[in-house]
């Protein structure tokens, strides 16, 4: 096909700002935040905050207690959850060992020291269910603060000590896929397949070569309402009747890329499960998407990487915190560098992606971007997303490969269209 704009000269201006940027591409496009939270917005956010945790955060009562943003360190300026940059999520998982069966909840988060827009709902579940909590955020590095003693009494991680993860934490996650995992192997909780997509292969799932990036499995798929006063909901459709012209935001993330976009535009659909805010309408979550792919996704599987961003230690390699954040989504431990080799995640990614990009080019040009002012459709937003991800891994010096993709923008540097060799 005919080639417009330009080449890109280079992946930086592509990836833009950082790996901030980067994942936003995916949810901002969804966020129209009210004048009023845009005035909030400083000139250079403050990318470090801190969300504190609430009492017994496990509890029915204590998924209802809102979340509050705080600056980490106020001398950099303050944190605000209606700054598209410093927006943190929060999103529960529930099993009731009972049945085997799965709900859903999106915990609130607003400042300190405002309120909600609406009284969060307080979910109703049974009093040995096992609960996970996992955590998004949009900027570089969200730290948990416990109410007294909430982080060492449930088990809440966000990194190694003096290194936290960035954008992603949890809270007794391994011990909710443990139960998961107890759940299916007794015939009381049965993950679906993945399908057959368009293409008439596999649907794509979390740990496809296809779908992921630099720093897979992080972020949330939850929702929240924002006020034209600047005050913060739960996304439920009471909600959305009590305060007309709230406007949706969400946490940008690899698994909201997965069922917001991939799944619909290959004619997949994600697991879900009743969302308990929302009189049980059926939703996505992380939680959803890791066990689908754990049980259905066919080898080579793509896992957490020893050089994703987000588990090294100043800048170095650590096994303990690649295991820490794999097993919260569910992920295989590692005793030696050799078994999450690099060079192994990116000649699977060299591989896979691009083939699958051209393969599935029709469908994916056909779909919405995530992101317009970045790319103009699913197709080149994936493209420029696998640019950025191969120059962070350093993929092709680990392999001596050059990037197989070439990026055309406009003149206001939309990427309008890729090359695939």
């Amino acid at each position: 096909m005919a080639i417009l704009g330009r080449p890109c000269t280079s992946r930086i201006d592509i990836f833009l700002a950082g790996r901030t940027l980067f994942k936003a591409m995916i949810g901002l496009a969804a966020i129209t935040l009210p004048v009023t939270a845009l005035a909030q917005t400083t000139a250079v956010p403050n990318p470090d905050c801190t969300l504190i945790v609430p009492p017994a955060p496990l509890t029915a009562a204590g998924l209802a207690t809102p979340y509050q943003l705080v600056a980490t360190d106020p001398a950099k300026g303050p944190c605000h959850e209606l700054d598209a940059n410093q927006s943190a999520f929060v999103q529960a998982a529930i099993l009731d060992p009972a049945t085997g069966k799965i709900a859903i909840y999106n915990p609130l988060v607003i400042d300190q020291g405002t309120v909600p827009a609406a009284p969060p709902v307080v979910p109703i579940y049974p009093a040995n269910a096992v609960v996970g909590i996992w955590f998004g955020y949009n900027g570089d590095n969200l730290t948990l603060r416990p109410t007294v003693g909430a982080l060492a009494d449930n088990s809440c991680v966000n990194g190694v000590p003096g290194s936290v993860f960035g954008q992603y934490a949890y809270c007794n996650a391994p011990a909710f896929f443990a139960a998961a995992h107890v759940a299916i192997n007794a015939g009381q909780l049965t993950i679906p397949p993945l399908g057959t997509a368009r293409d008439n292969r596999p649907c794509p799932s979390s740990r496809d070569f296809m779908v992921i990036d630099q720093d897979p499995s992080d972020n949330v798929t939850a929702t929240y309402l924002a006020t034209a006063q600047g005050l913060i909901a739960q996304n439920t459709q009471q909600n959305r009747m009590l305060l007309p012209g709230a406007k949706v935001f969400a946490n940008p993330s690899d698994e909201r890329l997965l069922d917001v976009f991939i799944d619909p535009a290959l004619g997949c659909a994600p697991m879900m499960a009743p969302d308990l805010a929302d009189g049980g309408n059926l939703v996505p979550a992380l939680a959803l998407n890791e066990l689908q792919a754990g049980a259905h996704e066919l080898s080579p599987v793509a896992l957490v990487p020893l050089l994703d961003p987000m588990v090294l230690v100043d800048g170095n390699v650590s096994l303990p915190k690649l295991n820490a954040y794999r097993i919260g989504v569910d992920q295989p431990q590692v005793r030696t560098t050799g078994e999450a080799n690099p060079v192994s995640y990116c000649a699977h990614l060299w591989k896979i992606a691009p083939t699958k990009l051209l393969l599935d080019r029709l469908y994916l040009t056909a779909f919405r971007s995530p992101f317009p002012n970045v790319a103009n459709s699913l197709f080149t937003f994936m493209a420029q997303r696998f640019v950025a991800s191969y120059e962070i891994l350093d993929c092709q010096a680990l392999l001596n490969q050059p990037d197989p993709i070439t990026l055309y923008t406009d003149p206001n540097g939309v990427v309008i269209d890729a090359t695939i060799n």
